[in-house]
């Protein structure tokens, strides 16, 4: 059970929240602020209440996590989101990511594995004011009918780059990804230029729950 109250308790855990992200090295501003609207809390129920504002991953069932702040921040970031920008995000998850990509503007199209979680968030967002399009499928292989994307952001491990998202991207369009088998996984960032040429960047070891799905660990 969560009651949807934003007190001056939890904006100012919010506050200490987004400070130790900047002490962490995230730059942008404006993913700052997004982190500071969002109330973490409203994604938690209230026993958990004081979780919600460690920087940390909690469960949220379905063997799926709410995501670190930091990494959400990390991942958001290396986004370069502009206002109007069509997202893709895949792993809808608990919506955190979702709200943060929409509070910066975004066009968000999420798609989610699990019938579970996509049915509770898909209703849970739009209480928020959160206008999210929604789809629940195999995310591994990206959403073509919306095609193409300003970016493209992974929220679970994968096996390798599928192709299939590449091919979904915008020139100059952004894809940011978490790749590999281990207990961590690599951070890659791929952005899209002329002639299908593609500039690989890659970033510090992330823990994240599998891609599930044709192109993700579940074949």
């Amino acid at each position: 059970m969560r009651h949807l109250k934003d007190s001056y308790k939890h904006k100012g855990m919010r506050k200490q929240l987004v400070k130790e992200v900047a002490s962490k090295g995230i730059r942008d501003e404006r993913v700052l602020n997004a982190l500071l609207k969002v109330p973490r809390h409203f994604f938690f129920d209230d026993i958990f209440d004081t979780h919600a504002y460690e920087d940390k991953a909690f469960p949220i069932g379905a063997g799926q996590t709410i995501s670190q702040p930091y990494t959400v921040a990390f991942q958001t970031e290396l986004l370069e989101i502009e206002p109007g920008d069509n997202i893709l995000e895949i792993g809808t998850g608990s919506g955190y990511q979702g709200a943060i990509l929409a509070e910066m503007g975004a066009n968000v199209y999420t798609i989610e594995y699990q019938k579970t979680l996509f049915d509770k968030t898909r209703k849970f967002l739009p209480k928020l004011g959160y206008s999210l399009n929604f789809f629940y499928g195999d995310g591994s292989k990206g959403l073509p009918q919306h095609a193409p994307y300003d970016g493209i952001i992974v929220t679970a491990g994968a096996p390798s780059v599928p192709n299939e998202l590449l091919k979904q991207l915008k020139v100059g369009g952004r894809l940011v990804i978490p790749v590999g088998g281990g207990r961590t996984q690599t951070m890659y960032k791929l952005t899209l230029h002329p002639n299908n040429k593609v500039m690989k960047k890659e970033y510090n070891q992330f823990r994240f729950v599998p891609l599930l799905g044709e192109k993700g660990w579940n074949k």
